[in-house]
């Protein structure tokens, strides 16, 4: 049996005040459905490039961990968010400033 899915507007939060506690600035860019909205990270790592991470479904092991499925230039990245989020009205997107890529999305289920 898995685990009921926590409300993707409470987990935008937690994940923001998480992030807050180490430092790392993050902004929700686009805000989603409250109640059952995906969520896309960008990592901005200020040097012009960029990781779009996306929970995936793991049909293996029946879990949704986060992968990173792009990394690249931060226009491209920029540019699949805007894919996504067309066809996704109920997307939420955070970005975040990290140099050193850290995400902190272990654990973050």
């Amino acid at each position: 049996m898995t685990a009921p899915r926590l409300a993707s507007g409470i987990w935008v939060a937690a994940y923001l005040a998480r992030l807050g506690q180490r430092t790392i600035p993050a902004y929700v860019l686009r805000r989603g459905d409250d109640t059952a909205g995906a969520v896309a990270v960008k990592v901005a790592r200020l040097d012009g490039t960029a990781q779009l991470w996306l929970r995936e479904w793991d049909f293996q092991t029946d879990l949704r961990p986060w992968r990173a499925v792009l990394d690249g230039a931060e226009a491209q990245i920029d540019a699949r968010i805007a894919r996504e989020a067309a066809q996704d009205p109920d997307l939420w997107v955070v970005e975040i400033e990290s140099r050193d890529g850290a995400t902190l999305l272990n654990g973050m289920e």
